[in-house]
This record gives C-alpha cells, structure tokens and sequence, in this order.
C-alpha cells in the first residue's frame, strides 16, 4: 500500500462499472464538501501519516474489544466450574450479551454522531471508560445476574461505543482504499483471537477470576489510551455535518434486504465451527493444546482473509468476492469438516474457514457502496452499522440454536467413515454449510438483475 495524497478525491468521484471498479466511494453528493476536503489544511486522503495513524488505532481498539469478547468461553468454563456461579443456566447469556449488543447496536452511535457531530471525537472515549468500568466492576459479583449487568451489558454497550466510531470515521479518511482499510480493521480482531485466550487463561489459572478481571480492565484501559487520540475525524464539525446525513428509506429497499438476508444468513452459521471445533477435536484424541490449535488457526486465517477480500472488494464488483467466500466456505464445510477423520484434515478445514468465512465481513464496506448506489439519498456510513446489525442477529441466535441442532445429531462418540457426519456433529456441519450457501444469495439475486 503506497500512501495518496488528497488530490486523488476527485477520482472517486467517477462511477464504477458493473463488474470493477477503482473504490466503494464513501459519498458522492455535496460537491462542495468533497471541494473543502481537497483543500491542503486538512489530510491526506488513502495516505498519509494521519491516515495510517488512524486506521492503527482503528485496528487496535477493534483488536481490544472483539479480542476480549470472543475470548468468553474461557471465563464460561470457569463460571461453571467454581462457585458462586458453578450451576447457573444463565452463564451463557454473559457472552451472548457482551458479543450481541456490541453488534445490534451499532447504528445507534453512529446516528448520534450524525446528529451531534461535536461529540464524536470523544464517543470511543467514553466507550472505553465504560468498557473498562464494567469489567471492573464485575470482578465483585456475587451471581451470574451481577455479571450478566457488568461483563455482559456494560461491556457490550461500552465496547460498541469504542470501535464504531471507525466506521462513520472511516469515510473520512479512505476513499479508494476503504475496503482494505476496513479488512486491516476486522484483521485486528482476528490477531488478538489468537492472544487474548491464551492470556486470560494463564491469569484465570494463576490469580482467579477477580483478578482476572481487574487486569484485564487495567490493560485494556492502558492499552486504548495512546490510540485515543487519533480515533478522531479528518474534517471538523462544521465540515463533517454536510457529509452525513440520515435516511432510513434504504431498509425497504429491495438491494439493501437481498444482501442483508445473505449476510445474516451466513452469521447464523459463522460461529459455530468456532465454538464446537476444539471439542471435536478432543473426541478425535488430541490434546488440549492441539484443540485448542483449531481456533487459533481460524483466527490466524481470518486476518489474512480480511484483508485479502478487503483488498479484492476494491478492484471487483462485491458479488465476485461473496461469490469467492460462498463456493470456498460450503465447499470447505461440506467435504473437509463434514468428511474429516483425522486431525491434520481438521487443521485443513480450520485454515480455509477463517481465510474464506472470516473474510466476509470484509465485503461490508462495497455491499454499503452498492445499497447507496440504489438508495442515492442514503448515507454510506448509516448503511454500514446495519450489515453489523445483522451480523449481531446471526451470533445471538446461533447459540441457542447450536444447542438445540447438536441434540438432534444422536450423540454418537465414535468416528466413523463418515467424519463429522458420523460423529453426532452432522446436523451442525450442515446447517453451517447451507447458511454459508445461502449467504451467496446476493450473487444469484445479481445474475437474474434483481439487483
């Protein structure tokens, strides 16, 4: 990536074909602000020291906040574990609090933003602050419920309010390189998928859970506060209000509808390898540590895949890059983890999952690009946090629905010639790959001109 100087605005400004294009353009519709960001006082755009200083930050807040999330189930083995919550019912509903508000709520930020640009700057701030207070505070709970209000809500709100901020930003700062900016953000997560339960484990294992979550309030604190600073907008307010505006005609729309149903569709999947793949692999004879390695390997995969369908979905059209996502995901499900008899053939799987599925979200920013196209009076950066909208609808239902799909699958504990298909797993193979397959659908919906 070679930096680009603002004189580069007025090319995004030209209408990408049918099937490429040079950039999702963030907004083209006031001239006269497109004419104020080109003016040398302000910088760079898709470039520059500022620009790469904020995407850094975007990536390491993003890292922090997903990177804790996710790494849930190791606190839930925990919780079960040991009193007071070792019982409880509920301890499932802390992740799905924590992970699914962060996620549902993502248009809400960035509406207030819009209508009150003058506290942007500071609402990753006051995320932060919240996030970290949560955490803080739930190292004195006494229930499940207490740590429902704390590690669950507080830290979902408080971590929404941290990382979205770069999507209504990012508009600012990458115009041409927008998809790749936002795949080295999703990359971030990815990263710290990797670290954070390796971490939270060893201190869990060292000090207990009170400790655990004070630490890690500290150093999630101590680890945001220097990038603060540039998780900022590229323009003031005064400028900053003309770029944005809100409309919601978009949601009815039929453009907006076919690829949010494909891309809640491939979310009611996307998470379950995640969470049943260490146990299969456990089934399959390995050790903790080699188990373990299959998620580590799905996080290590998604950030290369993010940023190579971010950077894919700025050349083609978004429909050829769902499409890459949609035959590689199914195809790896269906004949690589459904036929799977050993573990080197599991970590295969692991591989091609995170670089193909775990790029998709990678795809947002061009999907957002081409509802706007449809919607012209929309705005790009309101369409964005609704992909997330749905993304959280697809992880709060796959939970429950992983439950009551494993029931179904008989139990059985030996492999057989079969693979996952033999093992009890197969009704979760399945449903993974039709979603992934569905998740497609916008694609079809293309060939036949319906979008």
């Amino acid at each position: 990536m070679t930096p680009k100087g603002s004189s580069e605005i007025s090319d995004a400004k030209s209408k990408p074909s049918s099937d490429a294009r040079e950039s999702p353009s963030c907004i083209a519709c006031d001239n006269e602000a497109h004419n104020v960001t080109s003016e040398s006082v302000f910088p760079s755009i898709d470039g520059g020291r500022h620009a790469w200083l904020f995407l850094l930050a975007s990536a390491v807040l993003e890292a922090l906040v997903w990177g804790f999330a996710f790494s849930f189930g190791i606190f839930q083995r925990y919780y079960s574990a040991h009193e007071p919550f070792k019982g409880s019912s509920n301890i499932a509903v802390i992740g799905t609090c924590a992970m699914g508000l962060a996620y549902l709520i993502a248009p809400l930020p960035i509406i207030g933003m819009i209508l009150m640009p003058q506290i942007a700057r500071w609402v990753s701030t006051v995320g932060v602050l919240i996030m970290c207070l949560s955490l803080a505070l739930s190292s004195f709970s006494s229930s499940v419920t207490h740590l429902i209000l704390s590690q669950g809500i507080g830290f979902g709100v408080g971590g929404s309010l941290a990382y979205t901020p770069s999507i209504l930003f990012m508009s600012d700062w990458f115009v041409k390189r927008k998809g790749l900016a936002f795949g080295v953000v999703w990359a971030g997560s990815g990263l710290s998928g990797i670290i954070f339960p390796l971490i939270i484990q060893w201190l869990l294992d060292q000090y207990g859970v009170q400790a655990t979550l004070r630490i890690s309030a500290i150093a999630l604190f101590v680890l945001s506060l220097p990038f603060l600073y540039f998780h900022r907008p590229r323009l003031p307010a005064s400028y900053y209000v003309r770029q944005h505006r809100l409309n919601f005609n978009f949601l009815y729309s039929r453009v907006y509808l076919v690829y949010q149903i494909g891309n809640t569709m491939q979310a009611l999947g996307f998470f379950l390898p995640t969470i049943y793949l260490p146990t299969y692999a456990h089934g399959m004879g390995a050790s903790e540590v080699l188990s373990s390695l299959t998620v580590t390997l799905f996080n290590i995969s998604s950030v290369f895949g993010s940023v190579m369908i971010g950077f894919l979905s700025d050349r083609y059209h978004v429909t050829r890059c769902i499409l890459l996502c949609t035959v590689g995901t199914t195809i790896a499900v269906f004949f690589i983890w459904g036929f799977a008899q050993n573990i080197p053939s599991l970590y295969v799987f692991c591989i091609g999952y995170g670089l193909l599925a775990g790029g998709y979200s990678s795809t947002w920013s061009s999907i957002a690009h081409e509802i706007q196209q449809a919607n012209p009076a929309a705005d790009v950066s309101v369409i964005f946090p609704f992909m997330e909208t749905g993304r959280g609808i697809g992880n709060v239902a796959s939970g429950p629905l992983s439950e009551a799909l494993l029931k179904t699958g008989g139990g059985r504990e030996n492999i057989t010639m079969w693979g996952g298909y033999g093992r009890g797993y197969g009704s979760i193979v399945i449903w993974t790959g039709i979603t992934a397959a569905v998740g497609g659908i916008s694609v079809v919906a293309r060939y036949m001109r319906i979008v």
